[in-house]
């Protein structure tokens, strides 16, 4: 899950850098302080701290600034909240009343079950320590969906990462020019599998393979990773940096494979 909501140390050194960046290089702690509601002398040991994390550094008594690392360490952590708030947003705020879930067993209306993502899917479980819970709406069967009510907590998503497999676009070969003996060992243990380029499928069905995506495809792995799967997408090579670029600005873990023979 996010490291940001697990730690009160972590949010307040953010929130300490945001300050910093939004002021530098004049900075008050006393103002600091009176944003992200700490005293003064915490202030100064975050700085302290941020600076010796080499985040910031001073070349004065008020004078500080966020160094590259430190600018980077705010990037990482602002797209960890965008996913978060992408997932209160669709996942939370838009069905607080009542969500969806796959039973996993038969029960009665008024039951509390636990919640889990599993494959994508949201299942009603019985219940168990952590994670989100809530109250089943009616009677159900095990498979049937059934409404939850009374939610509290968080969903807790397994880390996802995303592999991408390229492969060159006919000009350079396409298909035929792709080591099919990596590219099946790659997608071996593959649930989500995705493409993009008709050379990324063939190549796929030379290996007597069938994508699950084929359309859609950036979008579609965004979204299933803010489900909790992990994708492995085979794309023709002038697809791959619009690829990654989506994935790291959804902040997503990525491995890159080139299958060029």
């Amino acid at each position: 899950m996010i490291n940001l909501l697990h730690s009160k140390k972590e949010s307040t050194k953010f929130q300490i850098l945001v300050e910093i960046a939004a002021h530098q290089p004049n900075v008050r702690q006393k103002e600091i302080a009176d944003k992200v509601g700490i005293t003064p002398q915490a202030v100064s040991e975050y700085v302290k701290e941020l600076t010796d994390d080499g985040l910031i550094f001073s070349d004065g008594r008020v004078r500080y600034k966020v160094t590259k690392k430190g600018i980077e360490w705010v990037l990482e952590r602002t797209a960890e909240l965008k996913r978060y708030a992408r997932y209160v947003m669709e996942d939370i705020i838009s069905h607080v009343s009542v969500w969806t879930a796959i039973a996993d067993e038969d029960n009665k209306a008024g039951q509390k079950v636990s919640l889990v993502m599993r494959d994508g899917l949201l299942y009603a479980v019985p219940l168990q320590d952590g994670g989100a819970t809530g109250v089943l709406i009616s009677d159900v069967r095990s498979g049937e969906d059934v409404g939850v009510t009374d939610l509290h907590g968080l969903i807790e998503l397994e880390d996802v990462k995303v592999t991408v497999c390229k492969v060159p676009r006919v000009e350079r070969g396409g298909s035929r020019n792709v080591n099919l003996e990596m590219l099946r060992e790659l997608t071996e243990d593959a649930h989500y599998l995705c493409v993009l380029g008709v050379e990324s499928l063939i190549a796929l069905r030379s290996i007597a393979r069938e994508p699950n995506i084929m359309f859609g495809t950036k979008e579609s792995v965004v979204e299933a990773a803010f489900h909790g799967l992990s994708s492995i997408v085979v794309s023709v090579d002038e697809e791959v940096p619009e690829l990654l670029n989506r994935l790291e600005s959804e902040g997503l873990a990525y491995d890159l494979h080139d299958l060029r023979k």
